[in-house]
């Protein structure tokens, strides 16, 4: 097999090897073979906790994506005084023996996403609200003093 992918040499419609097909549906994986399933399994849950972090002036603002949960399946939490914490689950869907599975795509399990504030913030302001399955965290600036500025004469 060739190192270099052939985009065009493969016949999409009859290839059972399609990871080099730009039209394919398929993703390719190239951790696949060097993680064990079970450890890519497991933490597949972090990797779909996606979080988007913006700085206003009044505010820093966390958005993340969690489709599925409920807020009461995710905790917003402050360590160290310092550090935003975001963390759940994601519940496995109940399996009944009769039924049959053609494709499991949807991951579960724990995540935890960490950031660490930069000191001008108020921790005791911090809002959370979740709304269609996406989480806003906002964390308020302190206000910033100003540093006073003295003239000095020049003398001469």
């Amino acid at each position: 097999m060739s190192m270099i992918p052939s985009f065009f040499g493969n016949n999409r419609r009859g290839s059972s090897n399609s990871i080099y097909d730009p039209f394919s549906l398929h993703v390719w994986d190239p951790f696949k073979d060097i993680m064990p399933s079970s450890l890519s399994r497991e933490n597949s849950a972090i990797v779909n906790a996606r979080v988007d972090w913006k700085e206003t002036e009044e505010a820093h603002v966390f958005k993340a994506d969690l489709p599925g949960l409920k807020k009461e399946e995710v905790k917003v939490e402050i360590e160290e005084e310092s550090v935003l914490k975001i963390s759940g689950e994601r519940h496995v869907e109940k399996e009944d023996k009769n039924d049959t599975w053609h494709r499991v795509e949807r991951s579960s399990g724990q995540f935890t996403r960490r950031f660490r504030l930069p000191e001008n913030v108020k921790m005791d302001e911090v809002k959370a609200a979740m709304e269609n399955g996406v989480l806003t965290v906002t964390v308020p600036k302190a206000e910033t003093k100003k540093a006073d500025v003295k003239s000095i004469q020049i003398s001469g």
